[in-house]
């Protein structure tokens, strides 16, 4: 079984967050993206605190398809370095980690 991973970026929009869900998954490189929001991110940029409100993607895929989930991410993406996590999976229903397998084939 493929090692999966829950990859997480923060962005901007609602509709940026869309834009870049459906392009994962019309190139089957994510079985699932998931958006929350909107949520107030502080953090530091360019010497300066920052605020601002952001949307989560949590997408589903495999350690595999990792490389280009960030390259696609990074080519929709507005933010000159956006936060892009990859977290491993170590456990869950294994249906569910087979589906997502399936899912990015």
């Amino acid at each position: 079984m493929a090692r999966c991973l829950q990859v997480v970026t923060m962005i901007d929009t609602k509709e940026h967050a869309d834009a870049i869900g459906t392009k994962l998954l019309e190139k089957r490189i994510a079985a699932c993206v998931q958006t929350e929001g909107p949520v107030s991110s502080s953090y530091w940029w360019k010497s300066k605190m920052e605020t601002s409100e952001e949307w989560r993607c949590i997408i589903k895929t495999t350690e595999e398809k990792y490389g280009e989930v960030e390259r696609t991410i990074r080519a929709f993406h507005p933010y000159e370095e956006p936060e892009i996590v990859g977290l491993p999976i170590t456990v869950g229903s294994a249906s569910f980690l087979k589906w997502i397998e399936d899912s990015v084939r």
